[in-house]
């Protein structure tokens, strides 16, 4: 009955009451918003439903036309008949108007993204940080004689538990991870063994031990997520002590679907999208792109200072032991010697300068550790969630906007087939058939659509979510230049403690038969 209804019959009333309540981006009417207007008339709930059967709607929304036929059966029922589309035939050239005040005043009836405004994320990088902390500790499992595999402790601190996973685990985890929430950003996982045919310097154990931070910064993105940390999936990896949290993961991913099936909006996504949201989304992806680019020459750079740490502290620690080789020296001065002769002396004094540099070994190795903890470290998790980032756009590229594409292309083809099969005359059967493929491959491409909108949606939140990590670079930085400034003025302070400050030479002086060492540091700025 609503393809009966033209434009040119529709009184001007139906079409404000139309502008005033469709979508802001398209014509058609939620069904929601028609549930109020409906509610707006005082008409029975038995008249309401009648109504309700009579128009029809399609993933949670009517057309322009249904909304004029549900006008048209609105006015019939307050004029006390029957809501019927058999009624309705009879007053097609003049519809009667129904009784829902001035138009202008519907339009509160339309779902308000400002009030409801599920698009933006309210999230404060403190919020996001405060959500959980995760601890993941290596525990080697040996049996016998041999390293069977490599367990890990994982501790939330939010649900005050630890639980032992394998990477296998992790990986499952990843796994369900990317199908429940094939539309955000789920970061990578450290690759599980050393690429073969690589050249690397990384021993078994450093490459195990950078696993481990791998994972750490995995699982702390994923339950500092808005989305993920409130999902049955992150509870149950964190939480579940059972033996086979794989098949406990599969199986809770599989209760619920995707985020697309359980998510309350995602059919009316289009609807929340601002008007400009491929823009945004250029822009946004490409400046996002340039300070992952930067970030990452920052990272490495801070990796060679971290490395440069270890190695002036081993360096001097060597010093210090050849100092110490020297005064420990026992030997007696040949007699050949002159008899004014300090090297016996000398010597001792030798190895108890060698103390001094253990201990400025220590400190250069602590500052090592400080930096790439503090700073090396967190850099790490800041460039993981910008990779993930740069992977959803991808996903979103190759994946759900290239499917939709496809898609449109196989209906292109199928259009043109039916054409050919009608001009051709063929059996019904066929016919038939072929319109029953277009059927549903017009069913697949409106499926497509949504969530071709849907996975915008979800791109806008977590572009939001990477503006929201971006204050973290400042924390960064700061610890940076702490850790600097913490260690020169250590090492200052452990000359200014152990020596004089006379002029900057090494020098030795025999007074009494006893030798001094003096070394000065000039108070130039560079230690403070």
């Amino acid at each position: 009955m609503a393809g009966e209804i033209s434009e040119g019959s529709v009184p001007a009333y139906y079409r404000e009451v139309h502008e005033a309540i469709r979508c802001r981006t398209d014509e058609r009417v939620q069904v929601e918003v028609f549930q109020r207007l409906l509610q707006r008339t005082d008409l029975s709930k038995v008249v309401l439903n009648q109504i309700a059967e009579h128009v029809d709607s399609t993933d949670g929304f009517l057309s322009k036309l249904s909304l004029y036929k549900a006008l048209a059966l609105i006015a019939l029922a307050q004029q006390g008949k029957q809501p019927s589309p058999k009624l309705l035939e009879n007053c097609i050239l003049e519809l009667p108007k129904p009784q829902l005040g001035e138009p202008r005043d519907l339009s509160t009836l339309r779902m308000q993204p400002a009030q409801d405004d599920v698009l933006t994320l309210s999230q404060t990088l403190d919020g996001l940080l405060a959500k959980d902390t995760v601890q993941v500790e290596l525990i080697p499992e040996k049996k016998g004689l041999f390293l069977k595999h490599v367990e890990y402790q994982v501790t939330s601190q939010r649900y005050k538990i630890s639980v032992y996973r394998r990477y296998s685990d992790f990986d499952v985890f990843h796994e369900v991870l990317l199908q429940r929430f094939a539309y955000r950003v789920v970061p990578a996982l450290p690759p599980k063994r050393m690429l073969k045919g690589v050249l690397t310097s990384l021993s078994e154990r450093e490459f195990i031990e950078g696993r481990r931070r791998g994972l750490g910064r995995f699982i702390n993105l994923v339950a500092r997520h808005p989305f993920f940390s409130e999902d049955e999936l992150v509870k149950t990896f964190l939480t579940f002590s059972g033996s086979d949290v794989q098949s406990k993961l599969r199986e809770t991913c599989k209760k619920t679907g995707d985020e697309f099936m359980i998510n309350r909006i995602a059919t009316q996504a289009k609807e929340y999208l601002p008007a400009d949201i491929q823009a945004q989304f250029s822009t946004s992806r490409e400046m996002i792109r340039n300070i992952h680019n930067s970030f990452q020459r920052l990272r490495d750079r801070a990796e060679k200072m971290v490395e440069r740490s270890k190695d002036n502290a081993s360096d001097l620690l060597m010093f210090g032991k050849e100092l110490s080789t020297l005064g420990s020296d026992a030997s007696p001065v040949p007699s050949l010697a002159s008899s004014q002769s300090t090297w016996g002396t000398l010597r001792q004094s030798l190895k108890s300068l060698s103390v001094e540099f253990a201990v400025l070994s220590d400190k250069a190795a602590q500052q090592g550790r400080r930096e790439e903890d503090d700073v090396v470290e967190k850099l790490n998790l800041f460039l993981d969630l910008l990779q993930s980032y740069r992977d959803l756009c991808e996903r979103h590229e190759k994946g759900v906007l290239h499917e939709h594409q496809k898609a449109l292309h196989k209906y292109s083809v199928m259009k043109r087939q039916m054409m050919s099969v009608t001009v051709q005359h063929k059996e019904q059967a066929s016919v038939e058939q072929l319109e029953s493929r277009i059927v549903q491959q017009e069913n697949a491409i409106q499926t497509m659509e949504l969530r071709n909108y849907f996975s915008l949606f979800c791109l806008h939140q977590e572009t939001q979510l990477i503006f929201t990590y971006l204050p973290i670079t400042s924390h960064i930085l700061g610890s940076f230049v702490n850790s600097q400034v913490q260690g020169h003025r250590e090492v200052r302070q452990l000359f200014e403690n152990n020596f004089s400050t006379d002029p900057p030479l090494w020098r030795h002086h025999s007074r009494e038969g006893q030798i001094s060492f003096k070394l000065a540091t000039e108070t130039d700025g560079w230690y403070s």
